[in-house]
């Protein structure tokens, strides 16, 4: 199951732990894929921090990764990419808000000695369904957040 994506998660996380002791949340297709197993065609990989590396701290995170080899893509959506694969940030406090998903419900797991956050299926159901009416995903991801949704369901079920 551990694909080239997931190491570079990983690895990516640990950067951010050594130099931020940041405990990241993989999400999105990536974190879904980890989650049940199944190869769902991630494409990039969606990772949450707290706001204020998104905030306050955005210009030291940013040069961080620069360092590091990353090449800021669009910072109005904080992706940088790094080797072909686009790695982008948002803020994990915005769960709540966004999905009613609070920070202490969210499990965490620790793999290739890494320490990171991970939705379970009843939160990522909850996420999509809430994607799925966002303005910018019904207009360009609605399929695919349909099929994530029934996806999940039927893990669910």
């Amino acid at each position: 199951m551990i694909t080239n994506k997931f190491n570079l998660f990983f690895e990516n996380a640990r950067l951010l732990s050594d130099k931020f002791d940041i405990v990241p949340l993989l999400y999105g297709s990536l974190g879904l894929e980890y989650l049940t197993g199944d190869d769902l065609g991630a494409d990039d990989i969606d990772i949450l921090v707290p706001r204020v590396f998104i905030t306050e701290r955005w210009h030291e995170f940013k040069s961080f990764l620069e360092v590091q080899g990353y090449v800021l893509a669009d910072e109005h959506e904080h992706t940088f990419v790094r080797d072909g694969v686009a790695y982008s940030y948002a803020d994990i406090e915005d769960l709540e808000s966004f999905a009613g998903i609070r920070m202490k419900d969210i499990e965490m797991r620790e793999a290739d000695g890494v320490r990171f956050l991970l939705l379970s299926l009843e939160q990522y159901l909850a996420v999509y369904q809430k994607s799925s009416k966002d303005g910018y995903r019904v207009n360009v991801r609605q399929k695919k957040d349909a099929d994530k949704i029934k996806f999940i369901e039927s893990k669910l079920s």
